[in-house]
């Protein structure tokens, strides 16, 4: 999937991944390949996320809060850094 990390003032990451994994408000969240569309809110975490051409194991982006959004296999996550 297409996966853009965007904070108020610049991109904070862009590519391709196969597995993301975002705090949720309600709990930590699991995004794969194709996921249904959704949106949801953000709470204080990390985002972290893995593929072909990414380490499988990363310290994640950490984010005070934000919104992520699933269209057309993108995950979009609007956050405050």
């Amino acid at each position: 999937m297409r996966l853009a990390i965007l904070d108020p003032k610049k991109a904070i990451w862009q590519g391709m991944a196969k597995k993301v994994t975002l705090p949720a408000a309600d709990g930590e969240m699991c995004v794969l390949d194709f996921h249904q569309p959704f949106v949801v809110r953000l709470a204080k975490g990390k985002i972290t996320f893995s593929g072909e051409n990414l380490p499988a194991r990363q310290p994640g982006i950490p984010i005070k809060d934000g919104i992520a959004f699933m269209r057309s296999n993108s995950l979009t996550v609007f956050a405050q850094t």
